[in-house]
């Protein structure tokens, strides 16, 4: 049986800043990320299943992602548990929907957590590959499975 990838494109808007930076990014700026999952696996050979001919629905991915990744970075400013809560409070409305993160929310930094993530919510049958996080047009960082066995 031959293993197959596939990939799914993902985009979510979110703002960051990093703390203690020694250049512009340490102020807080937004990003159009695009993240791009490849899963590996088998496709499924059961002629009684509705997804006979598919490594994972494509929907089933997308369900996935949206849950673990996108509903909870969407439109979110993602910081660093260094920066004080109290600087956070008094951006008021601005800094509503946040996230504290125990790293500093780097691209590569990000694309680590959201394969964690990943990985404990994919179906067994199905395995993540890579990920591919887009920070800009020009800039991202790639995790790969092999690289971390």
């Amino acid at each position: 049986m031959a293993r197959i990838r596939i990939t799914k494109e993902f985009r979510f808007e979110a703002a960051h800043a990093l703390h203690n930076y020694d250049g512009l990014c340490r102020n807080i700026h937004g990003h159009s990320y695009i993240l791009k999952v490849t899963v590996i696996g088998e496709t499924i050979t059961d002629s009684n299943s509705p997804k006979l001919g598919m490594v994972m629905d494509f929907g089933d991915l997308k369900d996935i992602v949206n849950r673990e990744i996108i509903s909870e970075f969407d439109h979110a400013l993602i910081v660093s548990r260094n920066v004080s809560q109290d600087t956070i409070r008094e951006m008021g409305q601005m800094a509503e929907r946040h996230f504290v993160m125990s790293y500093q929310p780097t691209c590569e930094n990000m694309i680590i957590d959201f394969a964690d993530r990943l990985k404990k919510a994919l179906p067994s049958n199905v395995k993540l590959h890579s990920l591919r996080l887009n920070e800009t047009a020009g800039s991202y960082a790639e995790w790969f499975a092999s690289d971390n066995e």
